[in-house]
């Protein structure tokens, strides 16, 4: 049997993510095609690759597939650089090597720079869809750019089903699912590459899907997110007058939570505020389905990008500020109830910089909308703010190629900071009070005795913690950082908590912390009461209640 090597570089796309926790839907397929083909299929992943030194892989073929397409920052995983794929490419020794995804289109790392078309020589690029690719490759024929079928990809996707298992974060795994490509809007935005790739929207059928995750489920999986669609309530909306089709969007959340009743979560990424507006009262039941479906913690991700009339105008943004506000309190009104503490489905904001017709006068007016938000008491669940890939094929390419493009470092950072502190940090606050449980954090990094952790969702909260957690654990946010969480493992033991614990929940410090174990053990709420200062009886008096160690 012909062996082949599969090397996961991680995506990032507008409409897809691949990095660890998260596992792409293309890598899945791409595995299944080289399994249909009768290949003895090793997957590494390129964290694996340099951790361990495998830069030299026996195999017939290498196939590497990975690139970015926006900007992010990653805990678990980093994807590939252009110089690791030259590396593999240059040390292998396979008879075919193949390189494919967003970096056989362009490259960059960075948000605020101009991509360029990579050079790898020595490899095939395919700039194209890869699964369907190979099996017209295998036959003869050498197209590159071949454009796959839905009806390839629900074959595929039951064949690399089992990939996950090979996966080096598994069974802690979260399973990126594609339920379209394209967008429904007939005018796109000036910088994004989904229509370069994809064009209008196409959503996939349904059978297809709950296929995929029926396999996904029987290979252990129990996480997923509807991550690869543009907008997941136009599911099905092309053939339905680009309206919302509010039938199909229960099926397919009915019909997963059929063929995979055990899972533990269920998000989704995208959709369009404007979308969302335009389509009422239809888009109400839709989200009223997806908050009735899913799992605590949902996101619906709009990319507004910038709340700048201009800015919106010349960049054929499609969200204008009164219908992206209106859409926040629809969202709210449905999804922000608590499920175990947490908010069912709230909204998540895009804003990116270095658009056209971008000013110094843009910065506050994104800062202004912010607070406005903040100040009617309605919820974000997160805000993302990135500066813009630009990439070949866009009209934001086009425009720059005949101007300097330049972002002001500091003044984008400035504004950056304003959010993050008067911004985020408050709604951060809002949405996980002191005493929220968060359950099934799963440990990623250590700093010192600093633990980072962060549970299986779309665009997990990430907690820092100083218990001694080795897998998921149950924490209790004990306080807030403008991005991230302070926890303690849940339950908390007041008697066992070690100093560095005590001394990170809010209002306790070093001092309270040293006082805390000089008169421990305590027997009851009531001792601790009598015995402790009241600003600190306070500060524990939640936690110690809830996990109800006395």
């Amino acid at each position: 049997m012909k062996k082949a090597i599969l090397v996961d570089g991680y995506i990032d796309e507008p409409a897809a993510l691949g990095v660890p926790p998260y596992i792409s839907p293309y890598i899945r397929y791409i595995y299944g095609a080289l399994k249909r083909e009768g290949f003895d299929v090793t997957y590494k992943t390129i964290d694996q690759i340099r951790e361990e030194n495998l830069w030299s892989l026996e195999s017939d073929i290498l196939v590497i597939y990975g690139g970015t397409t926006v900007p992010g920052h990653y805990l678990s995983g980093t994807p590939i650089l252009l110089s690791e794929i030259k590396k593999l490419v240059t040390n292998s020794k396979a008879s075919v090597k193949i390189v494919s995804g967003p970096v056989a289109r362009s490259y960059t790392i960075r948000g605020g720079t101009v991509s360029t078309v990579p050079k790898i020589e020595g490899a095939i690029t395919v700039d194209g869809d890869l699964w369907a690719f190979l099996p017209q490759f295998f036959k003869g024929e050498t197209t590159p750019d071949i454009k796959d079928t839905y009806e390839l990809v629900d074959e595929l996707a039951q064949f690399g089903a089992y990939l996950i298992k090979d996966h080096p974060g598994f069974p802690n795994v979260i399973c990126e699912i594609e339920v379209s490509r394209g967008c429904e809007r007939a005018i796109f935005c000036s910088f994004c590459t989904e229509p370069i790739m994809h064009g209008r929207l196409r959503s996939r059928n349904i059978k297809g899907i709950l296929r995929e995750i029926e396999a996904l489920c029987k290979a252990g999986c129990k996480a997923y997110r509807l991550g690869r669609s543009a907008n997941i309530l136009a599911y099905m909306a092309e053939k339905n007058g680009f309206k919302i089709d509010v039938q199909a969007i229960k099926d397919l959340y009915m019909g997963i939570r059929q063929v995979c009743p055990d899972l533990e979560v269920l998000h989704t990424d995208n959709a369009n505020p404007a979308f969302i507006v335009d389509n009422l009262p239809e888009s109400i039941k839709a989200i009223e389905t997806v908050a009735k479906y899913n799992t605590p913690g949902d996101i619906l991700s709009f990319g507004a990008e910038s709340f700048d009339p201009k800015v919106i105008k010349m960049n054929n943004i499609g969200s204008p500020p009164e219908k992206v506000k209106k859409a926040i309190k629809i969202v709210n009104e449905i999804g922000g109830y608590r499920e175990d503490g947490i908010p069912k489905l709230l909204p998540g904001i895009n804003l990116l910089y270095g658009l056209i017709g971008e000013s110094e006068k843009t910065y506050q007016i994104n800062y202004e909308f912010l607070k406005n938000v903040l100040e009617e008491g309605l919820l974000l669940r997160r805000i993302n703010i990135r500066q813009v890939m630009v990439h070949p094929g866009t009209p934001l390419f086009r425009y720059y190629q005949t101007r300097r493009f330049r972002i002001k470092k500091k003044l984008f950072q400035y504004w950056k900071e304003k959010i993050r502190k008067e911004i985020d940090l408050p709604m951060m606050k809002r949405v996980f009070p002191k005493g929220t449980i968060i359950k099934g954090a799963i440990p990623e990094s250590k700093k010192g005795k600093l633990i980072y952790a962060r549970p299986l969702e779309t665009y997990p909260v990430l907690i820092g913690t100083y218990s001694k957690i080795e897998g998921k654990s149950d924490m209790i946010v004990v306080d807030h950082g403008s991005r991230s969480l302070t926890g303690v493992k849940f339950p908390f033991d007041i008697n066992k908590a070690s100093f560095e614990e005590l001394s990170s929940i809010e209002g306790i410090g070093n001092a309270r912390a040293r006082e805390i174990i000089l008169k421990r053990p305590f027997k009851s709420l009531q001792d601790m009461e009598r015995r402790l200062d009241a600003a600190t009886f306070q500060a524990l008096k939640p936690l110690v209640e809830k996990s109800q160690e006395l």
